[in-house]
């Protein structure tokens, strides 16, 4: 039986360390600095037999309201309603401060089941603070350090007890029943990376796509900081969808955290499939936007434009039309990238932007025939043949499609080192024409095949 459990408590008190130690993996930013976490992140954990669902949080904090505290504090008391159980953090160290027993209180109104638990008690560190716990009121504290990776077959119990129906084992019958019983399979879902300079709009595009508040938003630039995964629904096909932080030029990235979140949001454009970048319609094509693209790229992810804010922008016949050209001439290496419209604000154009993705994902899985291939090239050679090098001719053999995603493509030729980039970029620039592939990056590989007089010459 599948469940879920909110990770709670004051900021710094190790609540992303635990995250990333039922995860499993290091998915959560993590630094001495409180306040590192901002939106809530789920993610599948386990924790000896269990399996389940666990949400790390935004730390509480007293805050005034309209605030970006008070904004991060209604995330984390969403992400308690939503769960079964609540693992409720303090730092041992510390002992039990007045804001712990304060969101203590906000843990008990909720009526979810509450594990108490004192982090950072390596060694004999912090036995004073695990006896001031019990003052909060929610049980017996369970002592761990989620650093080291001490503590959990307590942990491991106390989540049993806590819920107790959701954890029991599943009965051999069951299980076998349960495997007996057809199984539809689910289409995997397309991973999605939203990236763009900071306050672009792409927390607030992806809360529009979800119908609901789900990532943190406000006027502020720079409040994602975690590249927050959320799974979305479109037309009943499945996205992973990650909202990523804002990239801005390398000289202008400041301090230990902001360079991790840049880390965090390369690493999601690596492990997506189609990204979409957000450009501000109002200054759209701005050089640090297209450096993103270039990256892109380079990295061969399939790519989208949204432009958002466009309820902002003075509607101008062919305006759609200019900007599409706009790309083309500024991002050559993914000529007739996808430009689309949009406003994350209204929802205007989010139909066009999901039916762009999917369509560029197509693309980028497009696989073209051996034999449709090299009679492409005999035709290319026919009407424009490669340059002579240094009075002798470049050979064009052959030309196969080994991979996919982005498409992949090796020619087989005589003297790849005299092979002038400008005809490489032509035979590209066909490719993409003829087997309609606009908008993805396309790989083209040189190989010289092996000279089978070779060896004869030598002896």
């Amino acid at each position: 039986m599948s469940f879920t459990v909110a990770i709670v408590g004051r900021p710094n008190v190790g609540k992303s360390t635990l995250f990333n130690r039922l995860v499993g993996k290091r998915l959560a930013l993590v630094d001495d600095l409180p306040g590192v976490t901002r939106d809530r992140r789920e993610a599948q954990a386990r924790l000896g037999d269990l399996t389940f669902t666990v949400i790390d949080t935004a730390g509480l904090e007293e805050a005034a309201a309209e605030t970006l505290t008070a904004r991060m504090q209604e995330q984390t008391e969403a992400a308690i309603a939503a769960a079964d159980a609540v693992m409720f953090l303090i730092d041992a160290r510390a002992g039990s401060t007045p804001a712990d027993r304060a969101f203590a209180d906000l843990v008990r109104k909720s009526g979810k089941p509450a594990i108490l638990i004192a982090n950072k008690c390596e060694g004999s560190a912090g036995e004073a603070g695990v006896l001031e716990a019990y003052e909060l009121g929610l049980g017996e504290p369970i002592a761990i350090s989620a650093e080291h990776g001490e503590g959990l077959a307590d942990l491991y119990a106390g989540l049993r007890a806590a819920l107790p129906d959701a954890t029991a084992p599943v009965s051999e019958a069951k299980q076998l029943a349960g495997d007996s019983e057809p199984r539809e399979a689910e289409a995997r879902p397309i991973r999605i990376a939203v990236v763009g300079r900071p306050n672009s709009g792409k927390s607030t595009l992806v809360n529009r796509l979800l119908g609901e508040e789900r990532l943190l938003t406000g006027p502020e630039a720079g409040i994602t900081r975690d590249a927050i995964a959320v799974d979305l629904r479109w037309r009943d096909r499945p996205f992973r969808v990650h909202d990523t932080a804002g990239l801005r030029r390398r000289a202008r990235v400041e301090g230990k955290l902001e360079k991790l979140s840049v880390a965090d949001a390369l690493q999601a454009v690596r492990f997506a499939e189609v990204v979409v970048l957000l450009m501000d319609a109002e200054k759209p094509f701005e050089e640090q936007d297209l450096r993103i693209a270039d990256l892109i790229a380079r990295e061969g992810r399939a790519l989208v434009i949204g432009m958002n804010k466009w309820d902002l922008v003075e509607r101008r016949p062919g305006a759609m039309k200019n900007l599409r050209e706009e790309a083309d001439h500024w991002l050559p290496q993914v000529k007739g990238v996808p430009v689309v419209a949009v406003s994350g604000l209204t929802g205007e154009g989010l139909d066009r932007l999901m039916q762009a993705v999917v369509e560029a994902h197509g693309i980028w899985n497009r696989r073209v025939g051996t034999s449709a291939l090299n009679r492409w090239l005999g035709e290319v050679i026919a009407s424009h043949p490669p340059p002579a090098a240094s009075g002798r001719r470049i050979r064009l053999d052959y030309i196969t499609q080994p991979k996919t995603r982005p498409p992949s493509f090796v020619l087989f030729m005589s003297r790849t080192d005299a092979l002038p980039d400008a005809y490489r970029r032509y035979l590209v620039n066909s490719l993409r024409e003829t087997f309609d592939l606009p908008g993805s990056p396309i790989r083209l590989a040189l190989r010289e095949k092996k000279n089978p007089y070779a060896k004869r010459a030598k002896q």
